[in-house]
């Protein structure tokens, strides 16, 4: 692959956004905005999947395999050394994802 000012950019975006968010606040608040990005996507599947009411135990499979594949991403940027901080976006949008669709499924009892 060629070293083209895109390739190098991007490359080096996560150790930006690292720089960036070595305050707490910044981390904080990059952190919050992701769990609530997660929320709202959570929120948004189990509506969808609800309003619909076709193809339900395809859905949550897919949700599934996405959360399983965030899973093992988080490993493999743990074995890798990136920075610590794409580890915790990984995890807040998942935890938010997750908690997004416990809440729709509580509001269906």
């Amino acid at each position: 692959m060629q070293k083209t000012i895109l390739y190098k950019s991007s490359a080096k975006i996560i150790d930006r956004l690292a720089n960036w968010a070595a305050n707490p606040w910044r981390r904080y608040s990059l952190l919050v905005i992701i769990f609530l990005f997660g929320f709202l996507i959570g929120s948004s599947l189990g509506m969808i999947n609800g309003v619909l009411a076709l193809m339900d135990p395809v859905g949550a499979f897919i949700t599934l395999i996405f959360l399983e594949i965030l899973i093992k991403a988080r490993f493999f940027f743990l074995e890798s050394k990136k920075p610590i901080i794409l580890i915790r976006i990984f995890d807040m949008f998942r935890i938010g994802m997750v908690y997004g669709l416990f809440s729709e499924g509580l509001k269906l009892l």
